[in-house]
């Protein structure tokens, strides 16, 4: 559901999450027949089928020990800057500080660079005795040329207003002035402006639309929209136990066990907090709509069992683990379809659905709204793109965990989104997680084009995957609930039981996933939890695996001996060569051990997989590796290596800005007759904005050959291979790469260039 911020002098980056948008709600084609929960039949998921490693645990910190905690990386953060190797002018912020077990330490960083926010520049350390190994938003050097802007603030202000005005967005208005920041969750780190634009989304939900404009040209960078659509008896929760708390002789709906989390009824109204829930004999609601405090029973309860499920399973102390309470909200708006978690507000809120007769209140609606809220806490995925699936995910995950954990009989636990509170009036659920396309627009299986697709409908993969790695592929029932997930590739996923499946998703995205991770980082996340918790190579592992390559994320991992692929080679004669190659065994204690068959003469392949050596003739061969461990089990793969006569110039040669062209030159000598029909020009050129650039190889005739015409958009650096026609060319002669920088602002120098004619 949504995201909001309100902040009177300074600007937080906060979350309001909905279950979907309402847009997304009506307009999908949802198919009716939806199984029913019996609650005679099968009364749980599959269980567990490994058990977890007690090192890999998170330790159940109290408020003083996290606090501790949080001081000691603090003081530690200038030392972890520098011994990470990050730039004088970036600066590390704490945000949270996990524990394992083991001890190992996992600590998660916001960055600045000169002083301004880095969006897209988090990472987690994680420490264990004196190892340490990160988890990077971006892999690029946050580095800016300028901090100085050369756009207005009031521009990028009018320009936001202009984006917000193209989205729809209703009553907008500037949410404050905008930021300078440095965005670096884009090709490469750029200084920016993030405006916040409020308004209304166009079902009255909440808009907070984060646009960033590139400071220096003015050009639209990213935008993204940060409000999220996500004893007594509720209509959906049923007679359930209630903590609440007695004030003279009145009991409010003020949760003593939860660090007081209130519960408020906003009598649709669309701000404040609205009137506290009070009874005068602690018996609340009954069950209809008809009566106010019902809603205020499922609202309550959803977030006691929210609480719960986060404290029992993985002990966490609240949403943020900080024990703070949230609050919630029933009754918001009007004829509202919708739900939604707020940062800035720290609480969840409720509509009453249409007619304002069908409340938005049910139990995976509460858990999945306020799991965004830890999402937000922990790794932040960016709300667009496949991060943005990922997020959408994740509550839909942990939604269905919930439900398992509280087992309502009035709220059978099941793999289906949102199918109590019938939004569509013909009684099917939102998402379906065994087989997500059922709704009519989610994706069962990733592909190029998912970055494209609405987050409610490119989390289907992720929570696919999910439903794969808990209860497996094929025909079954849960709960009196039939399911009958596939698989991309057609063979069958093994469930490794729900509750190690919560688990794996858990650890991947607290102590692995960062803002910018999409699904190949999801799958290599997921892996290294899986590795924490049962071990590399362990079935549990190999399923991980299995499920990711069942939605078409990576490839399963075979029994054995496996091999990695080895690219096609090319090497020049005399030219060092030092290629490892990779390869593991499943078989737990095994060795392994290396033959080549095909080398190019001059090279030889060490007993840890490393080919090197300096090839002393030309020619093109197959070569062939075959890896065997000790208990026999033997893998091969097999690849083309070319060995030529390649010639270099690895002098340096800076480029000036926005100035006249320089070459490069390489004399050949020796050699007759003319170049290939197929030259390669491999040319690397360190340059922090490749679109500047024109490269060109010129010929001993003085013939130009166009290699990049400024293409390539803002990323950095050149480092690339390319095929000209030279045979009109002598090989003998001076060939010359020309380089020309025509736009200002960046710079750069050629670093090396190859000639293979």
């Amino acid at each position: 559901m949504t995201r909001s911020s309100r902040t009177a002098h300074r600007r937080r980056r906060t979350a309001a999450l909905a279950l979907t948008t309402a847009g997304a709600l009506l307009a999908a084609g949802f198919q009716a027949g939806a199984a029913a929960a019996d609650p005679a039949g099968d009364r749980g998921p599959s269980k567990a089928v490994a058990k977890p490693r007690a090192g890999a645990a998170p330790v159940k910190l109290s408020a003083a020990q996290r606090a501790a905690l949080l001081r000691s990386a603090t003081a530690g953060a200038g030392g972890t800057a520098e011994a990470l190797g990050l730039g004088p002018k970036e600066k590390l912020l704490v945000k949270d500080v996990a524990k394992d077990a083991d001890g190992t330490t996992h600590t998660r960083y916001e960055r600045t660079y000169a002083g301004l926010p880095v969006l897209g520049g988090d990472l987690v350390v994680h420490t264990k005795g004196g190892r340490t190994t990160l988890s990077k938003a971006t892999e690029a050097t946050v580095k800016v040329t300028s901090t100085t802007p050369k756009i207005a603030s009031a521009t990028a202000g009018s320009r936001a207003l202009a984006a917000a005005e193209g989205a729809e967005s209703a009553k907008p208005g500037l949410d404050g002035t905008p930021r300078l920041v440095v965005w670096a969750a884009g090709e490469k780190p750029v200084l920016a402006w993030e405006a916040v634009v409020e308004g209304l989304q166009h079902d009255g939900t909440p808009s907070e639309l984060h646009v960033i404009t590139d400071a220096t040209s003015g050009k639209a960078v990213f935008q993204y929209e940060d409000v999220r659509t996500g004893t007594g008896t509720g209509q959906f929760s049923g007679t359930v136990p209630l903590d609440t708390t007695l004030s003279g002789s009145t009991y409010q709906l003020v949760d003593p066990a939860r660090a007081g989390h209130r519960t408020y009824d906003l009598k649709q109204g669309t701000s404040g907090t609205g009137t506290l829930y009070t009874d005068d004999n602690d018996v609340w609601g009954n069950g209809t709509q008809s009566d106010r405090q019902t809603a205020g029973v499922d609202v309550a309860f959803g977030a006691a069992a929210t609480w719960d499920y986060y404290k029992d399973v993985f002990g966490r102390n609240g949403i943020r683990n900080d024990g703070v309470a949230a609050y919630s909200r029933a009754h918001y708006g009007n004829n509202y379809v919708n739900a939604f978690w707020s940062d800035s507000c720290f609480c969840m809120t409720y509509g009453d659905g249409a007619g304002n007769a069908n409340p938005l209140t049910s139990l995976d609606v509460a858990a999945h709204e306020m799991s965004h809220g830890v999402t937000s806490a922990t790794a932040n995925l960016t709300y667009s793109g496949e991060s943005g699936g990922l997020n959408e995910a994740t509550s839909d995950i942990f939604a269905a965990a919930v439900e398992f954990h509280a087992d309502l009989e009035s709220d059978v636990p099941d793999y289906m989104v949102g199918e109590r509170i019938d939004i569509n009036g013909d009684g099917t659920p939102l998402r379906y997680m065994d087989k997500p396309s059922r709704d009519g627009a989610s994706r069962d299986y990733w592909s190029s084009s998912l970055g494209s697709v609405d987050v409610h409908y490119s989390s289907g993969p992720a929570n696919h995957f999910f439903y794969l790695l808990a209860e497996g592929s094929g025909a079954k029932t849960v709960n009196g609930v039939a399911y009958d997930s596939p698989t991309h590739d057609g063979e069958a996923v093994p469930g490794i039981g729900l509750e190690n499946a919560e688990r794996v998703w858990y650890r991947a995205l607290t102590t692995y996933m960062t803002s910018t991770t999409n699904y190949a980082g999801a799958r290599t996340a997921t892996l290294r939890a899986a590795a924490d918790l049962f071990g590399t190579y362990s079935e549990t592992y190999l399923a991980v695996a299995a499920a990711w390559a069942a939605v078409d994320v990576g490839d399963r991992i075979a029994l054995g001996v496996n091999v990695a692929p080895v690219a096609d080679q090319v090497s020049g004669v005399g030219q060092e060569v030092s290629l490892q190659t990779d390869a593991y065994t499943t078989n737990a204690g095994a060795s392994l051990t290396y033959e080549a068959a095909g080398l190019p003469a001059g090279l030889a392949l060490s007993d840890t997989g490393l080919i090197s050596g300096v090839p002393t003739g030309t020619g093109t061969g197959e070569v062939t590796l075959t890896v065997t461990d000790s208990t026999g089990a033997t893998s091969s793969t097999s690849f083309t290596w070319t060995v030529s006569l390649i010639y270099d110039s690895t002098a340096r040669v800076d480029i000036p800005d926005a100035g006249a062209a320089v070459e490069s030159p390489l004399t050949i000598g020796g050699r007759t007759g003319n170049a290939s029909a197929a030259t390669k020009v491999y040319v690397k050129i360190v340059h922090t904005y490749r679109g500047d650039l024109t490269v060109d190889l010129v010929g001993p005739d003085g013939t130009v050959y166009s290699l990049l015409n400024r293409s390539g958009g803002t990323a950095d650096n050149v480092d690339q291979t390319f095929t000209v026609d030279a045979s009109a060319q002598p090989v003998d002669g001076t060939w010359r790469l020309r380089v020309q920088d025509r736009a200002a602002i960046d710079t750069g120098y050629i670093e090396r260039w190859e000639l293979t004619p």
